[in-house]
């Protein structure tokens, strides 16, 4: 059994995997001022009320956006589960050929993603990674990491809606828009936040696809929102909500066995 852990801006997405099962998943609130031993007594109290027997888990690896926390983190899993945990960066066997003008630019989540995404599905492949962030990463046939796209994330959207407007309220994305012409404010922000992203992905998708060259792709989509959003695509999109994990998982058997 290993422990992953997967820190994003605002979120730590953290779980356990035995084999190819993912035995839970936890959503934490990522603090880059809490120390190692605070983050130890969270992971604790996680494991625990999961059920996990501590003694059995084998090892540890860590993504993260966020460098800061990295060391604390690390720090707690040691004083946890007594594990040395790997740090998904330069120099871990990754399978992926990567053909940006300079990978060491990659981030860790898009790396596990990719990974994940060419484990799990038959490339080419475009992935969605719907967190603080948007972003999207696209795979050729080849299996060819090759680039892709950052745009402002849904929540932060609305945040910025929220602050820099007298008059628009912080609105529950989790609502489903009943249609794309809102008749009041609250559904009038709901198609935009919602609807609106939804098209940018299926524009997106559309114009990547033309671009790459590819008459069909398949259309990955894994993050906090997710769910949210690609329900609401007219392209197929398929939400993974595991992925990152088990990307980690994939890069773990990678480089320690």
């Amino acid at each position: 059994m290993i422990t992953a852990i997967d820190v994003g801006n605002s979120n730590i997405v953290m779980g356990c995997l035995e084999g190819k099962e993912v035995l839970f998943t936890a959503r934490l609130r990522t603090d880059q001022n809490k120390t190692g031993d605070e983050y130890a007594i969270l992971f604790h109290s996680v494991l625990q009320i999961h059920n996990i027997d501590i003694k059995k888990i084998e090892g540890s690896i860590i993504s993260s956006v966020v460098p800061r926390v990295v060391s604390p983190i690390k720090d707690a899993l040691q004083k946890v589960t007594g594990t040395d945990a790997l740090v998904v960066g330069p120099g871990m066997k990754t399978g992926i050929q990567i053909v940006l003008d300079n990978p060491a630019q990659l981030g860790s989540d898009l790396v596990v993603g990719a990974v994940a995404a060419l484990n799990k599905y038959q490339p080419p492949l475009i992935l969605f990674d719907l967190g603080t962030a948007t972003t999207m990463s696209a795979i050729d046939g080849e299996g060819r990491f090759l680039g892709g796209a950052i745009f402002p994330g849904v929540r932060i959207s609305q945040d910025a809606l929220s602050a820099r407007t007298s008059q628009l309220p912080y609105i529950n994305l989790d609502a489903k828009p009943k249609k794309v012409i809102g008749t009041n404010t609250i559904a009038s922000m709901q198609s935009g936040l919602v609807l609106g992203n939804a098209a940018m992905l299926d524009g997106m998708i559309d114009r990547a696809s033309e671009e790459m060259g590819e008459e069909k792709v398949t259309v990955i989509a894994t993050g906090g929102l997710a769910k949210s959003i690609a329900p609401y695509c007219k392209r197929e999109v398929i939400v993974d909500d595991n992925l990152l994990l088990e990307g980690l998982r994939i890069l773990y058997e990678k480089n320690c066995k």
